[in-house]
């Protein structure tokens, strides 16, 4: 398990602030400018929050291999939680505990409370079950709920070993801001990279869809269109598209570009497109 990075993956919340200031919403009224940067914050805190959950687990196993127990050491970890192993039998578990007090973590995020991994086998067998919950668990004092579950389905008919990625999961906002909910189920298919040990030159393709409720209780849907293409190589999707829709407000249509390593997408909405840049 976890030879390769578990990689979570976010496209929602890099997308936020650019797309506010892309220009998008200019004829749209006050109300319906409050509505729509509720609507898209909250589904980018909810996505931003789980995928991070696979990286601070790939980051606890490898400080595991090197430590056996200790604390974490890496660009979500740092030195604020201590990470224990259960290497008895399957299923093995892996317990991240941040503490019952705030901890600034490298990402720049407060972090208290546990994350707990249970995984049924290792992590390119087909049949593993890699299942993460949470103990009191919060991130900037937004307690996260619920669970992620990384199932490994064996090789497909391209013979790529490919994954299903299972949330179910609610965040309770910080001062009675009130609960977000989040639903996604993605297919993650690792294309290029597999047979080395280098995770730069790993390639991986996202499919799937999400829903979910914003704090406020406006639903939300999103549905990826055309495969994102993820190069670790590269910190941002280099190809791809999907559709996110606000509840009563149009359809907006993200496309990722044509394969070039940058910061440039597309947002279209009434037949109108513009231009955006990822954080």
């Amino acid at each position: 398990m976890f030879k390769k990075r578990i990689i979570g993956f976010m496209f929602s919340s890099a997308l936020l602030l650019s797309f506010l200031n892309s220009g998008c919403n200019k004829e749209n009224n006050e109300t319906d400018l409050d509505e729509e940067i509720t609507t898209v914050q909250d589904n980018a805190t909810a996505e931003k929050t789980f995928s991070d959950v696979s990286g601070i687990a790939d980051e606890a196993y490898n400080s595991i291999i090197t430590f056996k127990s200790g604390t974490g050491e890496g660009d979500l970890i740092g030195n604020c939680a201590t990470i224990t192993f259960d290497t008895v039998e399957f299923p093995k578990t892996i317990t991240i505990d941040f503490g019952d007090t705030n901890c600034l973590c490298p990402d720049g995020r407060y972090r208290r409370g546990i994350i707990l991994i249970s995984f049924t086998g290792p992590y390119r067998e087909e049949g593993t079950v890699i299942t993460h919950t949470f103990d009191d668990y919060f991130v900037n004092d937004n307690q996260v709920l619920g669970s992620k579950v990384v199932t490994n389905e064996g090789y497909n008919e391209n013979d790529h070993l490919y994954f299903t990625i299972a949330v179910d999961g609610q965040i309770i906002k910080a001062n009675g801001g009130g609960t977000i909910t989040w639903i996604s189920d993605r297919i993650r298919e690792w294309i290029e990279g597999e047979e080395t040990q280098n995770r730069f030159d790993d390639v991986y393709l996202i499919t799937g869809d999400g829903s979910g409720k914003t704090a406020s209780g406006h639903t939300f849907t999103e549905v990826i269109t055309q495969a994102l293409r993820r190069e670790l190589s590269c910190k941002f999707f280099v190809i791809g598209t999907f559709e996110f829709t606000p509840e009563n407000k149009p359809v907006r249509i993200f496309d990722f570009g044509d394969g070039e390593c940058d910061n440039i997408a597309t947002v279209t909405v009434n037949g109108k497109t513009h231009t955006i840049y990822l954080q």
